[in-house]
């Protein structure tokens, strides 16, 4: 068994075949000066030749991955028209006087280098761009053709040392078991794709394999527990092939749950909401059966381009989201950018620690513009539907003050212009600061609403960056000084009279039910797969029993004891059966 990372979730099983890497060898080239002004037409026909091939495959492949998950070419598009990289390439060739296939891989080869240094997953992930619309460029330059897979009858597993949005234009996903590819990372374009058609996908194996996977090998992957195995025996194959089918029956019994009511066993409702990040997501959402959206994050509208996304673009995307939950609550969280998720054209700067730094509404506050252009098209869509604004980062009354006097004079402009909006519009804040969660009662006499941000909320109060590999297993939703916070943080929020809901991972996870429904939580929003599995559970989940589990963890000592006290509730069952192997 080789252990990667899952990025899509399912179950493969099929023969290899081995994705060959789409690079071009290029050998250094001089030119006359009199040629020069042949090697700048070849370039530029190069660049408008490769700019209409990318937005004929946008066009092709948003039918079938989304019109949000085909603007992933809009960045591509981008790279052939930055300044940078193109007056890079430029002076490489009036300086050295070089062909302009040659100034384009040195190009290439320099903003790869550059950004594999940097030890951020998005710059990383720039590279592969770069380096895809380069093999692109490339490709045309030197009157090449691009490898693509034999044809193929039988579905296969498709193995990759990268998988770029290039090299999926060229397969049919229809024969695509699943994908192993030994680079990238959970938010990779090959990734967001794979998620989206719904293929399984394991990454990240660089390094682990005895020997690299060849064409004809019999492969098993399981794209939730980020395993892989390479000609298995026979007992590994049998078994992999039950726990499919398990799985297959499981999720057709969930799927007979979209439609009940999330309710418990004693009667009590709970609003099992969607966290989404596109319209594709909501789409996925609302077939699943959530009951509005509680986090809509807005920063991914911000990523992949080389501009700010301007106000009306935002506001089509918001009333877009708006009108489809048709009165269902809609909770957007302003930009929150920073710490993980950098975006390069807002010149953050270069932090020790990005996480404790300038971020989220740090950054609104500072670059009010780009805040106030954000809020006018929230306030804007809010016309359309039943939308709700939630700041990112509070860690004080005078930051949620300061935004609020912000929105207020959007709130102004907009009746001057005669814009409409909800003048009632409610305004939240996410708790994921130690800070604001000890200040909960102070902060709740602000706030119409809170909302649980568990991902950071866990990894500031211990001190835990959970992305590290070295220290990860430190990341402890389970212990104690958690679930006294989070205890504290919602009985400041009920005293007041205002709601609470959670939207970090803890709210999809169903053992983690019990301490909800004790807490008097009566909202979760959680991503789209974890919502049906939630729902089952929840059924058969009652007010009382969760009660006198909460009493039992709350005397414990360490985190062991609170997780095997859950996972006796939750009756050893867990949601595929157990795995063995």
């Amino acid at each position: 068994m080789i252990k990667g990372i899952g990025a899509s979730v399912g179950i493969a099983i099929g023969k290899a075949i081995v994705l060959p890497n789409w690079e071009w060898n290029v050998p250094d080239k001089l030119v006359d000066v009199a040629d020069l002004a042949y090697e700048f037409e070849k370039l530029y026909e190069g660049i408008q030749i490769s700019k209409v091939e990318l937005e004929t495959i946008k066009e092709d492949i948003s039918e079938l991955i989304g019109e949000e998950e085909s603007n992933i070419f809009n960045a591509h598009l981008a790279i052939l028209e930055d300044p940078v990289f193109m007056n890079e390439v430029q002076a490489i060739m009036q300086r050295q006087y070089k062909a302009a296939e040659v100034a384009v891989k040195e190009t290439i080869d320099k903003f790869v280098g550059m950004f594999d240094l940097l030890d951020d997953e998005y710059m990383k992930e720039r590279a592969a761009d770069i380096r895809d619309v380069g093999n692109r460029l490339l490709k045309h330059l030197l009157g090449g053709f691009q490898d693509t897979l034999p044809d193929q009858d039988d579905p296969y597993v498709l193995v990759a040392k990268e998988l770029t949005p290039s090299q999926w234009t060229h397969l049919d996903p229809s024969k695509i078991l699943g994908i192993v590819t030994i680079m990238g990372g959970m938010n990779s374009h090959a990734a967001i794709m794979a998620r989206a058609i719904g293929i399984p996908f394991v990454l990240g194996l660089d390094g682990k394999l005895k020997r690299p996977i060849q064409t004809g090998d019999l492969i098993i992957l399981d794209g939730e527990e980020g395993t892989v195995f390479v000609n298995p025996d026979e007992e590994t194959i049998a078994h992999y092939r039950e726990r499919k089918e398990i799985i297959q029956k499981h999720m057709e019994r969930l799927e007979q749950l979209i439609d009940v009511q999330a309710i418990t066993q004693d009667g009590k409702p709970i609003e099992l909401k969607a966290n989404i990040s596109s319209v594709k997501e909501l789409e996925q959402a609302l077939k699943t059966g959530a009951r509005g959206v509680g986090l809509f994050r807005t920063e991914f509208l911000y990523m992949d381009r080389n501009s700010l996304p301007p106000e009306e673009e935002q506001f089509e995307v918001y009333r877009q989201v708006a009108e489809m939950l048709h009165g269902e609550p809609l909770v957007i969280r302003t930009l929150d950018a920073g710490g993980d998720k950098n975006i390069h054209y807002i010149d953050l700067p270069q932090e020790v620690n990005p996480f404790l730094g300038y971020r989220a509404i740090r950054i609104s506050l500072d670059r009010q513009e780009l805040f106030k252009t954000q809020l006018r098209a929230i306030l804007r869509a809010s016309h359309y539907g039943h939308v709700k604004i939630m700041y990112p980062f509070i860690s004080s009354v005078k930051e949620f003050k300061d935004a609020n006097q912000l929105l207020e004079e959007v709130k102004k402009e907009l009746r001057e212009e005669g814009q409409p909006f909800d003048e009632q519009i409610e305004v939240g804040i996410m708790i994921e600061v130690p800070a604001a969660a000890l200040t909960a009662d102070l902060l709740a006499k602000e706030a119409d609403f809170f909302s649980i941000g568990t991902n950071d909320l866990v990894q500031y109060l211990l001190a835990v960056d959970r992305m590290n590999e070295h220290i990860a297993h430190l990341y402890d939703p389970y212990h104690p000084a958690v679930l006294r916070l989070l205890r504290q943080t919602i009985e400041a929020a009920q005293q007041q009279g205002i709601p609470v809901s959670v939207c970090g991972e803890m709210a999809g996870d169903p053992k983690v039910l019990p301490i909800w429904l004790a807490l008097g939580i009566e909202e979760l929003s959680m991503s789209v797969k974890t919502l049906l599995p939630l729902k089952e559970r929840l059924l058969q989940s009652s007010i009382e029993q969760s009660g006198r589990v909460f009493e039992q963890i709350m005397q414990c000592t360490d985190s062991d004891q609170i997780r095997n006290i859950l996972d006796q509730c939750y009756n050893g069952k867990e949601r595929y059966g157990p795995i063995t192997n």
